[in-house]
């Protein structure tokens, strides 16, 4: 599969990018315009897309790295929400630094997250467990325990900066983002709550816990890496997360 990212710098002054910024089902739409036939989550995987808004106020203007498996349409896309004088959003082909992964190799690494788990069910009648709440996790530890688990998941291992009594401490800095919300998108055909002859009924409310992941990893799996590159990790892959971002360690 090719894979090509793409960097979209935003203009915080635009009415249109203070909506998106404030409505993650809105900055979804914004990166989804740019494939038009991938109107769904389905197609949004089967394009690859993925994307991580980097929104650092001392880092310049907030910019989108969009990952897909064939290069978007942006120019008609994002043109009302651009920062003019930063250019037309820049894209280039990943490939071959994939292509090079090797077990053993040391990388760094940058992955905006949603850590979840599911909350435990009882069993139906049949027997079956249905599959619980997902909730967000809270606190450092367990944050960091769910990217070692994902880790051993999708090949790779947090690499050790110091060592413990109870084990190694993970070269990763957790930085959590608060709550990032949004609404969902009304179904078709949605119309007025029953009985109350007000318009459309509200559209119920997302909320994700994100936590910022930056630090070194060494490849334990080759393949299985590239497969976690190319899908993402986690949840809420429509909505900004999942997007792990690479690079060789020796690299500034």
């Amino acid at each position: 599969m090719s894979l090509y990212l793409s960097r979209v710098v935003l203009d915080p002054r635009r009415r249109q990018v203070q909506w998106a910024l404030a409505d993650c089902q809105a900055l979804h739409r914004a990166v989804m315009a740019a494939f038009p036939d991938a109107a769904d989550d389905a197609a949004r995987a089967a394009l690859g897309v993925l994307y991580r808004l980097e929104a650092d106020p001392g880092a310049g203007p907030p910019t989108l790295l969009v990952q897909s498996a064939r290069p978007p349409a942006w120019a008609a896309a994002v043109a009302s929400l651009l920062l003019a004088e930063a250019g037309p959003p820049a894209v280039k082909p990943i490939d071959a630094l994939y292509a090079r992964l090797r077990r053993g190799m040391p990388l760094r690494f940058r992955l905006r997250a949603n850590p979840t788990k599911r909350l435990p069910t009882a069993p139906a009648p049949d027997g079956r467990r249905p599959p619980g709440k997902r909730v967000d996790l809270r606190g450092e530890e367990a944050q960091l325990a769910w990217l070692e688990r994902k880790g051993r998941d999708h090949g790779f291992a947090l690499a050790a900066a110091t060592a413990r009594a109870d084990g190694r401490l993970p070269n990763v800095r957790s930085a959590p983002l608060g709550r990032q919300t949004g609404f969902r998108p009304r179904e078709a055909g949605a119309g007025a709550e029953a009985g109350s002859g007000s318009g459309p009924a509200p559209r119920p409310r997302m909320t994700f816990g994100a936590v910022l992941f930056e630090g070194e990893l060494r490849v334990t799996d080759a393949d299985r890496l590239r497969a976690a590159l190319a899908a993402g990790i986690g949840s809420g892959k429509a909505y900004g997360f999942g997007l792990l971002s690479v690079a060789p360690a020796g690299e500034g």
